[in-house]
């Protein structure tokens, strides 16, 4: 099981991250790449239907982000998919802000849709020891709107905290 993950993404960069201390690289296998695909996409149904209900959605990305992005911890490369005049996100706020709008001004608020399901087909997986990279569609099912079908190419580090 992945105890930290660090990816990055033309799409997407997903990290679970602890603290900051020495790492130590343990082998990414094809599994731990869907399954992590797998609870971000759970995740980002999670903040719509917290939207839905009317809890604190906004708390609930900064959640999400903290537990599959870098943020702090290392660079990340986000371009989110749907952005076209601020493309790239390398703070935080501005990842946190396309998720569900805040400080940049073309963000609509990407998780809170809300989205049903999300479907990744990848294309293929390349594992090489302490990272792996994945590239394919994910395809996002909203409730009253037709299914997107976007794009994905995801770079995966996966670090575990030496004591």
């Amino acid at each position: 099981m992945l105890n930290k993950i660090a990816m990055s993404a033309s799409v997407i960069a997903l990290m679970a991250v602890g603290s900051a201390q020495a790492k130590a690289m343990t082998p990414v296998t094809a599994d731990e790449v869907v399954a992590l695909q797998k609870a971000w996409g759970e995740g980002i149904v999670d903040i719509g239907q917290v939207f839905t209900d009317g809890g604190d959605y906004r708390a609930a990305a900064e959640e999400h982000l903290k537990k599959f992005y870098a943020y702090g911890e290392e660079e990340v490369l986000f371009k989110p998919t749907l952005a076209n005049e601020d493309q790239f996100r390398s703070t935080f706020e501005e990842a946190l802000s396309y998720f569900v709008t805040g400080t940049v001004s073309e963000d609509k608020g990407f998780a809170i849709a809300p989205y049903t399901k999300v479907r990744w087909e990848n294309e293929g997986t390349i594992v090489d020891s302490d990272s792996a990279m994945s590239m394919g569609n994910y395809y996002f099912t909203r409730r009253t709107a037709p299914r997107p079908r976007l794009n994905t190419l995801l770079e995966l580090n996966v670090w575990v905290t030496v004591s």
